[in-house]
Formats: C-alpha cells, structure tokens, sequence
C-alpha cells in the first residue's frame, strides 16, 4: 500500500455566480454505447426524432468525441466539432465556470435519425457542482453533415441543457455554511491552536455541522428573475447554525496525546485514537502532521501483527487453536504460496501459541493459514469487530477492509495483517476493545452519533485467551516498552511493510483499565520503538480511567 494519502483541501468559494467566465475544467467522460438515455423526445427541438434502422456511425463518433472534448474541459476542440465554433465554444466554457463545476461525466446513449438525415445522439450528465453535489440530467446532440460531408454537431443551446434558450439561462445560488464551535466532553471549546494534532479531526467536526446549500436555478437573462429550480443542495441547518458540536474528547487525554506524539516522533507522520472500552466514545485523536488530513480515522494502513489479535479470535473460534497453550511451531520460515520469514530470521521451535503472539511469529501463523475457510478470517472480523461495516461515528471514517484472498500467499499475508487487509488507528483502538471486553462497541466521537454497526459477542474462553496473550506481549513479548507501568496493561505490537525504499510502518495497540489506544508511525520502523514510547508517556501522564 502506499506509504501516506493525501487529503483534498476545499478551495475559497464566491457566495454567488452566474455562468459567464471561462476556465477550463478537467473531468472524465463515460461512454456506454449500449444504454439508452432517459430523454424525452415527446418535447423540445428534438421532439420529431424517429428512429432508422441504420445510423451512420461516423455521426455516433463525432458525438462522443464532442462529448469527451466537453467532459476533459477542452473547450475549443469540442466547439471545433460544431457548425458555430465561437458561439459553442464560449458557451460550454461559462456554463462549467459559471456553474462551478468540477467534473463531468457525460454518458452517450441511443442514437436516432430522423426522415431529413439529423442524427440525434441522447446523453446524460452527471456534473459535479464543486464542495455541493452532483447534478444529472438528460439531453440529446444534433448532428447534420457540412457542404463536405462531414457530420458536425448542430450547435443549439438545448443541447447542453434542454432548458437553455435564447431568454433563460442557470445561475448557481451558494450559501456557505457557518461553522459550530467543537466542545470536548466537559463543554470546553476545543482550538487547533490549544491541539494542533486535533486540528483535522476538528475539520472534519466543524465541517459535518457548516456544509453549504444551494441551488441552480433557472432565471431570465435580462431581468434576473428567478423562473424555475433545477436542482438543490445539501439541507438548510436546523435550529441555530451556531448550535455547537459536542464531543467525546477528554481534555486530559488529547493533551497527553499531543504532548507524547510531538516529543517522540521525531518529524514523523502518524496518528492515534484513544477511546473507552465500555462505550466506544473517543477520548482523543492526534494526527501528526496537524495541518494533514485526518489519518486516523481515514488512513488506510496495512494494520501488520496487531491484526493477530482478530487472526486469533478467528483461530480460537473454530477450534483450529484450543488455547494459548496449544504447541504451535515457529520456525524461521515458512511457504505459503511465498516464502514467509520472521524478523531477523527467528525461531521458537516447541513454542505454545502464546508464546507465538507474544514475540509475534509470523511463520506460526501463516502455518496455520489452512485451518481457516477462504473468507473466515473477513466473517470472523465483521460478525465480531464490526470490521467492513459502515460506522457512524459523528465525522467520516474508513472501517476496514478485509477481502477475499485471492491465492495462497494473499490469503497467508491476511493472518499477519499484510496484504489487502487495511485499517487505521480507529479501527485497531475498537479492535483491541473488542478483544479485552468481548462486545464492540462501535466508536463515536460526537454525543449525538448514533451508531449503526452491530457485532456479536466473543466467548469469554477467547476474551480470556485474548487478554492473557496481550498481557504476555507486555511481560515478556515484543512489547515491554509499557512493561514499568501499573496495572494490567496489555498490547500487541505491529511492523507493517510498505514496499519499496520506504522504513516499515510502526504500530502498538495498548488496553488498560476502561481505554484501548491505537498508534502508528510511518516509517517507524518497529513498533515497540516508534510507536511504543508514544503510547507509554501517555499512560504515564494519565494514570486514570475517564470518569
């Protein structure tokens, strides 16, 4: 998988427009040559069409390519292909600008030729009106052949839009959302300039509750006046637009979080969530860097060892491992469609399965690839982590992946967490919450999300197992990073490939008391080393549950 993602940044918008400035555009053109458009031919200037039983196909040609030349905003090539090029090109050229569109799909659909040789091409449009939505409708393009023969499209203004004449044109009508205020738990505003590692979360917050509305209508050219409503979007707030957006977020936990992120990543990318174990709320979300996108509920990363936690319910749940101290061999390497090694070419012959998760033998589990049906291990993270489902958190989230293998190696690299199998700190936080209290609860972050993900519950014989394997990470496995610390802490560590030059991805997922905490670093290497030392200052600093 690649190694970051890059979020998109909303550019300045004007409050209001008229399509009358050109720019160019680019967009994508669909050409489904089979599916026949939804356009009335009973109205308009196209309303005697009949069909032929032959169309010239060169007239289909030049229709599409129009169509394409429009969709990629090459304006003056599209007008090229039209019996008025100066007209057509200006035309097209407001009609995107002025409408603020982003990208056009535009689809080519039945072609029809009427008793005086007209070819009519039908299409439908799905344009995209930047930072509102999508607008669709159906038109259809006229061509007639020139003195030379050659099919050109009969330029008109009905054929960008059946409701474009010579006395009425769209204007675009945008009202920009007002932005809450975002409070944490105690109804304290929440500022990136207090947590800058909170600052795209809060983008994302803020965002959800401020989404512009608008609409194109329909007006007259000379007067303004507004004639008729195309279409709308988005829905008018309810109730005060500065109504405030509460969270979840525990001041105390974000700012260790911060603190802990800023002294030991050093320059690093990464992000964490924190969140109670009893009822899925997140205490704290940090995103480094702080004016990126929000990595930790939208990352997409290959989760690594700490997705044996859910290989092992898996294993324990069809019997395939009896218990943790069931005898699992780990040697240094193993075949499974690949070749299959463990760090530094470790082995641990005669070792318990315990043993397997606490040093995180990767050979132990690919060996055992066979004891699992094609698309348990996906089943097994739906029905019992709620992995795959669609969460609702209070603010977008990515929530899992785990697809079909598609051979041997694919499926062995889906028990180590490599391969497709991808998720982000979110979902290894509410993973590891899962796992220790046996019930998911889905994660939210905002008090009035109401959450739409449902799991069953583990057996308590694998939360114990689960629990016990964890605890042995932190006392004699890879993660006695968070070894000094009081309690019961248990966690399981992660170093995630990511191809090519680029150092591995670090993760460690921790539980004490009522929190789990997820945490990965890009290019940390190990996970006890990058993402460990962040994840232990935090528990250092916050020696308590959330009350």
């Amino acid at each position: 998988m690649p190694k970051k993602t890059h979020g998109a940044r909303r550019r300045a918008r004007a409050p209001r427009r008229s399509w009358t400035v050109p720019t160019v555009v680019v967009g994508c053109l669909v050409l489904a040559g089979a599916t026949t458009a939804a356009y009335a031919t009973a109205w308009g200037p196209f309303a005697n069409l009949r069909p032929a039983e032959a169309v010239d196909p060169q007239a289909v040609d030049e229709a599409r390519a129009f169509l394409a030349d429009w969709a990629g905003g090459t304006f003056e090539q599209a007008a090229g292909r039209t019996d008025d090029p100066d007209t057509a090109r200006r035309t097209l050229s407001s009609f995107v600008s002025g409408l603020d569109i982003g990208k056009s799909e535009l689809t080519a659909g039945k072609a029809t030729q009427d008793r005086d040789g007209t070819v009519t091409v039908a299409f439908t449009a799905g344009l995209t009106v930047t930072d509102l939505g999508r607008w669709e409708y159906a038109s259809a393009i006229p061509l007639k052949r020139d003195a030379a023969g050659a099919w050109k499209v009969n330029w008109r203004l009905p054929l960008v839009h059946p409701h474009l004449s010579s006395t009425h044109k769209f204007r675009l009508d945008r009202k920009e959302g007002t932005a809450p205020p975002v409070l944490d738990r105690a109804g304290t505003r929440l500022s990136g300039a207090t947590y800058p590692l909170l600052a795209p979360a809060l983008a994302d917050l803020a965002g959800s509750r401020g989404k512009d509305t608008g609409a194109i209508h329909l007006v007259n050219r000379d007067s303004g006046e507004i004639k008729g409503t195309e279409t709308t979007f988005g829905a008018p707030a309810q109730g005060d637009p500065g109504q405030p957006v509460r969270t979840t977020i525990d001041s105390a936990w974000q700012a260790a979080a911060e603190q802990a992120m800023a002294k030991n990543l050093d320059g690093k990318n990464g992000a964490l969530v924190a969140l109670r174990i009893d009822n899925g709320q997140v205490l704290a979300v940090a995103n480094a860097p702080g004016d990126g996108f929000n990595r930790a509920f939208s990352g997409t990363y290959a989760p690594a060892s700490t997705w044996k936690i859910v290989t092992s319910a898996a294993l324990m749940l069809n019997g395939a491992v009896g218990s943790p101290d069931t005898v699992v061999d780990c040697p240094a390497s193993f075949t499974a469609g690949k070749k299959f090694t463990n760090v530094a070419d470790a082995e641990h012959r005669g070792a318990t399965f315990l043993k397997d998760f606490a040093v995180s033998c990767n050979t132990a589990f690919v060996s055992l690839t066979g004891k699992l049906g094609n698309d348990e291990l996906g089943k097994v993270a739906g029905s019992y982590f709620g992995i795959g489902q669609k969460w609702s958190t209070g603010i977008p989230s990515y929530d899992g992946s785990v697809p079909a293998p598609a051979g041997a190696s694919d499926k062995a690299a889906a028990m180590i967490g490599q391969g497709k199998v991808l998720a982000n700190p979110l979902l290894m936080a509410s993973v590891t919450a899962t796992a220790v209290s046996g019930t998911f609860q889905q994660p939210v972050i905002t008090q009035d999300a109401k959450a739409t993900a449902t799991a069953g519950k583990l057996p308590e014989s694998v939360v114990t197992a689960l629990r016990r394997m964890m605890r042995a990470t932190v006392t004699e496995g890879t993660g006695t990073v968070l070894a000094g610390l009081p309690g019961e802490v248990g966690a399981k560590t992660g170093t995630a490939e990511v191809g090519g030059d680029s150092a591995n991805n670090g993760w460690l997922v921790a539980h004490r008391g009522n929190v789990a905490i997820a945490c990965v670093v890009e290019e940390g290497k190990t996970g006890g080393g990058s993402a460990g030392p962040v994840i232990k200052e935090i528990l250092t600093a916050v020696p308590s549950d959330p009350s």
